[in-house]
């Protein structure tokens, strides 16, 4: 067996230790630290070191090595911290994940990345400790270094490890990797126990951060050989601390009593943290994204079929006994299959603190460059969205986040000088409504000025007038090349960026609005479906033709009669509801349906909104709403303006997922070919009346 098959679950246990990493980085408060925090930091370093180690990952393994040593004289109180050491270590964390990245793509790490790191942190050492830190002499066996009393050294003493419930392929691979840590004396036993007799100058607790990504934890156990225990708490009661190695040399003044941990805390790995997350693993598997993409697929294939099935069995005569039968059983199958849908799309659904989870760093960041004191709070982290949308959607927010940081929230000074905290306040929520997920940034800064946006807005040469809405003033920060701020600097400044956020939300299916009130804040919202695998929409007919709209997108419908039908300036018609004028689509002009009804007050109006915008859309019929599987249309045939995707129906036709914003642009250009084809007037609408 080849030790190369576990370094997928390496690289995955090794992101989320990193992510752990930085998260207690972010939360250590410098001038009283946590030494829970503290230990939970060493452990993940420690963890990752040895790991690196097994599996030949020299400069990651020295990397991690060198900043773990530096993480044992904080958590033994020997190095004071400060804002200023965080910051390196999270610098370090960072390099040490563009290592990771790089074994994991099969290439070289960055050289010059790597000596760099490693000489700040030696320079971090030898001003504040007074020492150099050597890094590993060899990468494929772990350094023994001086532990501190909880975490001794058993010395020569013979180690029994017992691996249990390990099969002979990993066993005997696990029995190689043991030789590279000591000298085995001996092995035997079964596949429910096998022990092996291990001598050397090895501590338990560097054995099982080796094993810890090939087995789980509760298949080692570790004791002396006398029969003592040998875990790393109890050790410490048995065997004194030895000498410190001169691999790498440790300060040979204890750490103040006041600093160094309580004994519990120094469990490592801590015993309960151990059980609960062996508990979580062992309840749960690592299953391909695409192995889920598949099976999503084929339910919904299968729904498909029921659709079929049951469009079939409304059609015969439901009189008789066989046919009553027969519906019986398709309404418990439509049951079923529906639960197995929704069992299915649960699969892929996580959390968003997922998402949420990398934004504190992104704040600290921001704001040191720009000089702000800013508090970071997540609402709803336990609110679930499909994967493939949250990976989507994190470029957007952290957009969002930025924009909020540099042209929203005040500088300090100028906010106590408005009767404001000092420290501002940036808000990340999500929650469910109704079939969408409705993702919030909200801050307390100075909100937007609508003057300054429409005299920026003029400036560069954009169509915009004093009677525009709020809602549409504040949707020009959206504008290609649009940006408000003075001067251009590495945080935003050159109006690149939201015109991309606004765009990859609209194609996830979604919507950005922004409420903002001058002097008290902005909050921009983001509304997107749960998942791009199933939409619930709402079948309207056109002609002979079958269309589905996003019910996330219908508002209402309504029988247009003539009094409500305006004629604008450029062939353009409105809608008149409740005083405001909506542009008029009338779909089988703008897909070219055949017999369709022409005349609008015949047909029905359907009042929808996209972009942030409403329009009334003229079809023939109204179908009724149906929970529909999506096909994308681009992976199948080819683009198409106006249409987003497509799906198929119980008779096992093709419908055609309509695009609303696409759609008016479409019928604007149309209009406009129209018009210069055979320019005729259009005389059933009225004019306009005066504004």
């Amino acid at each position: 067996m080849d030790i190369a098959d576990f370094f997928d679950t390496f690289f995955e246990e090794a992101e989320e230790l990193l992510a752990d990493m930085e998260q207690h980085l972010l939360e250590l408060n410098v001038d009283n630290p946590d030494i829970e925090q503290l230990n939970a930091i060493f452990r993940a370093a420690h963890s990752i070191k040895g790991g690196a180690g097994t599996f030949g990952f020299s400069v990651l393994q020295k990397t991690t090595h060198i900043l773990e040593n530096l993480l044992d004289h904080a958590r033994k109180g020997e190095l004071v911290l400060r804002a200023e050491l965080v910051d390196t270590f999270l610098e370090a964390k960072d390099i040490m994940h563009e290592q990771l990245d790089a074994y994991r793509n099969e290439e070289a790490p960055n050289q010059e990345a790597y000596e760099r790191i490693c000489q700040v942190l030696q320079q971090i050492a030898l001003e504040e400790i007074g020492q150099t830190l050597d890094a590993p002499v060899e990468a494929a066996a772990p350094v023994v270094q001086a532990e501190e009393p909880a975490k001794a050294s058993v010395g020569q003493n013979q180690l029994i490890v017992a691996l249990l419930n390990v099969v002979e392929k990993e066993r005997t691979l696990l029995v190689e990797e043991l030789e590279q840590l000591g000298d085995v004396q001996s092995q035997s036993g079964d596949e429910k126990c096998y022990e092996v007799i291990l001598s050397g100058d090895v501590s338990a607790d560097d054995i099982e951060a080796v094993m810890c990504f090939i087995i789980e934890p509760e298949q080692i156990e570790i004791r002396v050989a006398s029969g003592a225990p040998a875990t790393a708490q109890e050790e410490a009661k048995s065997t004194p601390p030895p000498a410190p190695a001169p691999v790498t040399p440790e300060p040979t003044t204890p750490a103040p009593e006041a600093a160094r941990p309580p004994a519990e805390a120094k469990k490592t790995p801590d015993s309960s943290a151990k059980s609960k997350k062996a508990a979580a693993e062992s309840s749960s598997i690592r299953v391909s994204v695409d192995k889920v993409d598949q099976i999503i697929n084929l339910v919904g294939e299968l729904i498909i079929t029921q659709s079929m099935l049951d469009q079939t069995v409304s059609d015969l005569d439901d009189q008789s006994v066989g046919n009553s039968s027969l519906q019986n059983g398709m309404s418990l199958l439509q049951r079923n299959a529906r639960d197995l849908q929704e069992a299915v799309m649960s699969i892929r659904m996580i959390p968003m603190e997922f998402v949420f989870s990398r934004f504190p760093r992104v704040v600290r960041d921001t704001a040191g460059k720009l000089g702000k004191e800013i508090e970071l709070v997540t609402e709803g982290k336990s609110t679930e969205l499909d994967k493939s949308l949250v990976e989507r959607i994190t470029d957007p927010l952290t957009h969002l986040v930025r924009n909020s940081l540099d042209h929203g929230i005040e500088m300090p000074d100028k906010r106590e000088a408005l009767g404001k905290p000092r420290i501002g306040k940036l808000v990340l929520s999500a929650r469910h409504q109704g079939g969408n997920i409705l993702i919030e940034v909200r801050d307390d800064g100075a909100g937007m000025d609508r003057e300054r946006l429409l005299a920026k807005a003029r400036e560069n040469g954009l169509s915009v007038s004093d009677t525009m809405s709020d809602e549409d003033v504040y949707q020009l920060i959206f504008a290609p090349g649009f940006s408000t701020a003075e001067a251009v600097t590495d945080v935003s400044g050159r109006g690149v960026g939201m015109d991309v956020v606004k765009r990859n939300i609209q194609g996830m299916g979604g919507r950005v609005e922004i409420q903002s009130k001058k002097g008290e804040g902005t909050n921009t919202r983001i509304v997107l479906p749960l998942t791009l695998a199933i939409l619930d929409g709402m079948s309207i007919k056109v002609g002979g033709e079958t269309f589905i709209l996003p019910l996330s997108t219908v508002l209402e419908s309504l029988q247009p009669t003539k009094g409500e039908m305006y004629a604008m300036a450029g062939d353009d018609v409105v809608l008149k509801v409740r005083d405001e004028y909506l542009p008029v689509i009338a779909i089988h002009e703008v897909l070219d349906v055949e017999n369709a009804i022409t005349d609008p007050t015949q047909s029905i109006a359907v009042i929808v909104q996209g972009e942030g915008r409403r329009y009334a859309m003229l079809v023939d019929e109204l179908v009724g709403q149906q929970q529909v599987v999506v096909k994308n249309l681009e992976d199948n045939y080819r683009k198409v303006p106006g249409i987003s995707a497509a799906t198929i129906l119980g008779d096992g036709s093709v419908a055609l997922i309509l695009d609303i914003t696409g759609l008016h642009r479409l019928s604007r250009v149309k209009k406009e070919a129209s018009k210069v084809i055979n320019n005729q007037p259009i005389s059933f609408y009225k004019e306009a009346e005066p504004s």
